[in-house]
């Protein structure tokens, strides 16, 4: 059986991928700060008759994220598909930001992708295996007012993964 790892999978879009991979018979785990939305995520995708693990972590914590990927392949099996989905954003004029809601944009929506990207990474590299699908958003190439923090993290995600598949090509690795 495939597993599959989705980070902000509680709610929107990254709720309704975890519930299409459990339909298609995937493992699934779910990474999350909101414990609520956690389990009854969780609960949406056990009945569809599959394993799941809901793990309660900040993406902005690399260490956590290297944690749960053990965890997630101890408790269901080796990581297939890492999806990198959370984000946050706040609708205000970039004048009017603090500096901590920019910050915190920026960590979650981009930093959160690099650190979920680096702990698949150490998990799939060694077995010459694996997908990372990055969660995009029409956003990363054409702005829009009240949204900078998020547009600029978003473009932020579209370089980085395009470097870091062209370092993977080069190193002929086979996890994309």
């Amino acid at each position: 059986m495939s597993v599959m790892v989705i980070t902000g999978g509680t709610a929107g879009a990254g709720k309704a991928t975890a519930l299409r991979f459990a339909r298609a018979g995937y493992h699934v785990a779910l990474i999350a700060r909101d414990e609520t939305g956690l389990q009854e995520t969780r609960q949406a995708c056990e009945r569809f008759g599959i394993k799941t693990l809901a793990i309660s972590a900040d993406v902005v914590d690399a260490g956590a994220l290297q944690r749960a990927a053990a965890e997630v392949e101890t408790t269901l099996g080796a990581i297939d598909v890492w999806i990198n989905n959370a984000m946050t954003t706040v609708l205000a004029p970039f004048r009017q930001m603090s500096e901590e809601e920019f910050r915190r944009v920026t960590e979650v929506t981009y930093l959160g992708y690099v650190n979920g990207t680096r702990a698949a990474l150490e998990v799939m590299i060694p077995r010459d295996r694996g997908v990372i699908i990055q969660a995009g958003s029409a956003l990363a190439w054409r702005s829009i007012p009240l949204q900078s923090a998020y547009c600029g993290a978003k473009a932020a995600i579209r370089g980085f993964t395009d470097a870091v598949r062209t370092e993977l090509m080069h190193e002929k690795a086979t996890s994309s």
